[in-house]
């Protein structure tokens, strides 16, 4: 009997390309957006200048004292559980991604505990000061999230979040272009809270501060794309045969739908900060258990 041909990861392949470039750019392989200064230039140089900006802010909702017990809920490469054993708190890490686990493994060192599951199955005889939501929450449905992390709490914990939310235009919106950023519904987050024992310490809307991150990225997008371009453009002029060839094997590999999407991505700019403004609200909220 024939062995099953071994599924490949591609998931797993763009984050390793997703994290090479983030580390060849910056230095560090973080995966948040970046907290932008209108003062500085919107270019790949500022980058990592505005994920450390991000940090430093994020970092503030924290509670100014050490040994904290943090649960970094889908905690990306690691790098943001890094800095918090570095700062003496006790980290956990809950993260389902085979391969990002290893990377929070190696980048938030041995003290780091990696619980390598989803988040609605994990399970911990400890409570925490602080459960933080790291762009994350939005990839945990709401009836799980907030009562999970509630339960999980120390008394006087605290739940932090950072994430994007969609806005009515998203849900109005009629065109089938991609719509960039993520999230649940603004207003399903605010009724969730509504509908919990819980009390909002602060909420701060920074939306338009971490858009330009999304200008930055279409831009290394449109270099590849016009890198590809050229060299169609090059191997049409030179060998024809080749080049048709080559455009039957994206065909049979990509529906047009897709091959649309692909070209979209590459070589338009749809995915602006001004379109994220539009469909997204970024926000940082800390919240606390109500009584």
């Amino acid at each position: 009997m024939a062995k099953p041909k071994k599924r490949t990861d591609t998931r797993a392949i763009g984050l390793d390309i997703g994290l090479a470039f983030s580390k060849f750019l910056t230095g560090k392989e973080n995966l948040h957006y970046g907290l932008w200064d209108p003062a500085w230039n919107v270019c790949a140089e500022n980058i990592g200048r505005a994920q450390e900006a991000y940090t430093e802010k994020l970092f503030r909702l924290l509670p100014k004292r050490k040994n904290l017990r943090i649960l970094d809920i889908g905690g990306g490469a690691g790098e943001t559980a890094k800095k918090l054993v570095a700062m003496g708190h006790h980290v956990d890490i809950v993260i389902p991604s085979p391969f990002l686990a290893q990377r929070c493994r190696e980048n938030a060192g041995p003290t780091a505990t990696v619980h390598e599951c989803l988040f609605e199955d994990f399970q911990s005889g400890k409570t925490f000061d602080i459960c933080l939501f790291s762009e994350s929450f939005q990839y945990i449905p709401l009836t799980e999230s907030l009562p999970k992390a509630q339960a999980l709490l120390a008394p006087d914990g605290a739940i932090i979040i950072a994430d994007c939310f969609r806005t009515p235009a998203f849900f109005a919106a009629t065109d089938e272009g991609a719509k960039v950023g993520g999230g649940h519904a603004l207003s399903d987050f605010h009724a969730a809270i509504a509908s919990h024992p819980l009390t909002v310490v602060s909420l701060e809307d920074i939306t338009t501060a971490v858009a330009p991150s999304v200008d930055v990225e279409q831009e290394l997008f449109n270099v590849i794309g016009h890198a590809i371009t050229r060299i169609d453009t090059g191997i049409a002029a030179s060998h024809p045969l080749m080049r048709g060839t080559l455009r039957q094997m994206v065909k049979l590999l990509f529906s047009k739908r897709r091959r649309a999407r692909i070209d979209q991505r590459l070589n338009e700019k749809v995915r602006s900060s001004e379109n994220f403004c539009r469909y997204n609200t970024y926000v940082m909220v800390k919240l606390t258990v109500s009584g």
